[in-house]
């Protein structure tokens, strides 16, 4: 087992799929990595930047009706199915699995977010804080296929300006990595920096701990992180101030 090699201390903190918020709405179940909504958990309130990380399940011809946000950067990584957004900006667009959509709320936008599949949409839905309040609202959105990802962690949106990204107003990356069976993927952190990654699908190892699908990691410190992919994984992470 490879493990961990660190330059100096990292901190690596489990959260496992049983210990977070859920609830069940019928069109939807949504799972809460932080306190959002009705969830309350005063020790997971954020990581960093990070201030929501949504796991939901959205029935089949069912969704979330136009409504508004400001000053927030907002991520969609679409794990099965599809989504389909409408704003308040004139963007329509359909983000399929595999897939990344971001808005940049700024000023304010209204939007919708419809599943219009036959079957359930599931996603990981991302709030980080803005690097600027007030900036003019954005949205997009970018396939990316997951060979493209294999076994490395590639960036799938960016407030660095990194090539191939989407652009997000934030001091954060979104990250994303496809690891086969029995391979590792590294991937140094800086200090200062919050992580949080989370195990979209398959079984993996980080320090000794395993970890199955939707569990997640928050790690902060410096190093290198190692993970070994106990079967075929697929993995999401932010890296945040």
């Amino acid at each position: 087992m490879t493990g961990i090699t660190t330059s100096s201390p990292l901190s690596i903190e489990p959260r496992p799929f049983a210990s977070i918020g859920k609830r069940d709405h019928g069109w939807l179940k949504p799972n809460f990595h932080f306190s959002f909504s009705d969830y309350y958990d005063p020790d997971r309130m954020g990581w960093g930047n990070i201030r929501v990380w949504n796991d939901d399940e959205i029935a089949a011809q069912t969704g979330f009706a136009p409504h508004s946000h400001d000053n927030m950067e907002i991520i969609t990584y679409v794990r099965e199915g599809a989504i389909t957004h409408k704003d308040s900006m004139g963007n329509v667009g359909r983000t399929a699995a595999g897939d990344v959509q971001v808005m940049s709320a700024g000023t304010g936008v209204t939007h919708s977010e419809y599943n219009l599949e036959d079957g359930p949409c599931r996603l990981f839905q991302i709030w980080v804080l803005p690097r600027e309040r007030n900036d003019p609202p954005a949205w997009d959105q970018r396939q990316f296929p997951k060979g493209d990802r294999s076994g490395a962690f590639n960036v799938l949106a960016s407030g660095y300006g990194d090539d191939g990204a989407l652009s997000i107003n934030a001091n954060a990356r979104v990250l994303g990595a496809t690891v086969a069976a029995g391979a590792t993927a590294h991937y140094e952190l800086t200090d200062g920096h919050y992580a949080y990654l989370v195990i979209a699908g398959g079984r993996v190892r980080i320090d000794g701990t395993e970890y199955g699908a939707r569990d997640g990691v928050a790690m902060r410190g410096s190093g290198i992180m190692t993970v070994e992919a106990v079967e075929e994984s697929e993995l999401v992470m932010v890296d945040s101030v």
